[in-house]
């Protein structure tokens, strides 16, 4: 089983999304988003999935929703860094990995 760390900006990605889901949508778009997370999270840890390669220093990414993209990456053989849940309407130029 592998363990997953949460860098400061996966955090801060991840409840400013919550927020704004709760603020302009519904609390059970909010929960929808948590669960989709936690499912993606616990194929990480299984170690069940591997997703594409984005281009950039061994960093790969998965869709979460249709809106948002998971950017995480290895930096062990059993240790995963989730870097960036990143809203797919942003201008990618804005996206710091």
């Amino acid at each position: 089983m592998k363990m997953i760390v949460w860098n400061d900006l996966a955090m801060r990605d991840y409840h400013e999304n919550i927020d704004y889901l709760l603020s302009k949508w519904s609390d059970r778009d909010a929960i929808n988003f948590i669960t989709d997370v936690d499912s993606l999270i616990f194929n990480l840890r299984q170690g069940n999935v591997e997703f594409k390669e984005c281009g950039y220093l061994d960093i790969k990414q998965c869709v979460v929703c249709k809106q948002i993209t998971l950017y995480y990456r290895h930096i062990e053989s059993d240790t995963i860094e989730l870097l960036r849940f990143w809203n797919n309407y942003q201008d990618n130029k804005n996206l710091k990995l």
